[in-house]
């Protein structure tokens, strides 16, 4: 119960976050209304979630099967 409370509150209180490589920050920072600066922070933030979303649900599944063998 703990566990689940706390990747809810995980999940809920995240501040946003903005990610680029060098290389893709130099050439996005050279462009003036920067939609693409924000479309590329976007998708590394979508790719993101994936791994995150993988671990979780592994996480989630061993628990739950551990909790399976206690009772």
């Amino acid at each position: 119960m703990k566990a689940g409370l706390f990747l809810l509150l995980l999940v809920i209180c995240t501040l946003p976050a903005e990610a680029q490589c060098a290389m893709c920050r130099a050439v996005l920072e050279s462009e003036q209304s920067g939609t693409a600066a924000k479309g590329i922070n976007n998708g590394i933030m979508y790719l993101m979630v994936f791994p995150y979303l993988l671990v979780g649900t592994v996480g989630y599944l061993v628990y739950r099967n551990r909790q399976k063998i206690v009772r």
